[in-house]
Formats: structure tokens, sequence, C-alpha cells
């Protein structure tokens, strides 16, 4: 019976040895559990926090970009429309009357004659041109109107053609006539 009683003792010890090696492997397992679940918390909460900017940081791109688009639309419009009222003078003055030709004309050989020696214009006001002008004609230029003229050697040529009168007048212009078309 002695040895029974040993026997008994030793698995009695055994027993609460597991019971206690049971207890601290579940207090660690809880305890294993709990970081996990917070570090889980903190990497979950990171993590929407960065999804949270990344939006923010998307939203504000889009919100760029489209604001970019809206403007590059509005000066592209702006572009067509000065380009239309450059084009619409350019065709009023082309298809001007000729009385109202030769009135120009008139005034431009009588202000700038005495620049020159030779005179050039388009074909259409060559007859004008050789009537009002005491210059030596020297032939046809590509333009709308106007007048070219030029020094005896040839080296100084003064541009007085519409083309460029126009061109000019609008550049100077321009800021004026972007303002009065876009309010």
């Amino acid at each position: 019976m002695g040895l029974d009683i040993v026997v008994k003792d030793i698995q009695n010890g055994a027993q609460a040895e597991i019971s206690t090696i049971k207890a601290e492997a579940d207090a660690k397992v809880s305890e294993i559990l709990n970081e996990a679940r917070d570090a889980q918390k903190k990497m979950l909460g990171d993590s929407l926090a960065q999804a949270e900017e990344d939006l923010k940081n998307l939203h504000q791109q889009i919100k760029s970009s489209a604001n970019l688009e809206v403007k590059r639309f509005r000066l592209n419009k702006r572009k067509e429309l000065l380009d239309q009222v450059y084009n619409n003078i350019h065709e009023s003055i082309k298809s001007m009357p000729a009385s109202k030709a030769e009135k120009l004309l008139s005034v431009l050989i009588e202000k700038h004659e005495a620049d020159g020696v030779r005179i050039y214009s388009n074909k259409n006001s060559e007859a004008i041109v050789k009537k009002l002008s005491s210059l030596s004609y020297a032939g046809n230029i590509d333009c709308i109107g106007g007048i070219v003229l030029e020094n005896e050697d040839g080296t100084v040529r003064l541009d007085f053609t519409y083309d460029s009168i126009l061109k000019n007048v609008y550049e100077r212009s321009l800021k004026q006539i972007s303002d009065i078309l876009n309010g």
C-alpha cells in the first residue's frame, strides 16, 4: 500500500504541476492573443489613417486636375474667340469697298512716300498705287492691301501692308480685346 500512496502523491503532484503549466500556458496564450489583437487594431488604425490620407490626396489631385482642365478649356475657347475676331477683321479689310481702299492707300502713300524710292502693292491695288504715287512701282506682293516702300539699295523695306498693320494693332490691343470679350 505504501507504494500506492507514493504513486498517488506523484500523480497528484504531476496533476497539480500540469494544472499550473496549463494555467500558465492559458495565461500566456491569452497574453499573446491580446497583444496580437492590439497589434491588429493598431495596424488597422494605421492602415485606415493611411487610406484616409491617400484618399484625401487623391481627391486633391483630381480637383486640381479638373481645375487645370477647366482653365485649359477656357483659354482654348478664348483663343478661338480671339482668332475668330482677328479673322473677321481680316475679312472685313479684305472686302473693303474700293473707295475706302483708295482713301487708305492715299493716306499711307502721302504720309510715307518720302521714305522710299520704290513701292510695292498687291495686284488688286496696283493701278491705284501707280496713280497715287510718284515712286517707281516695283511689283506685286502677297497681302490683303497696303504698300511696302523700299530704299534705293533695297536694304530697307518699310511694311505698311494692312496685314502687318492689323497684326501690330491686334498684338498691342490683345489684352484689352481679351478683357472686353471675356468680361
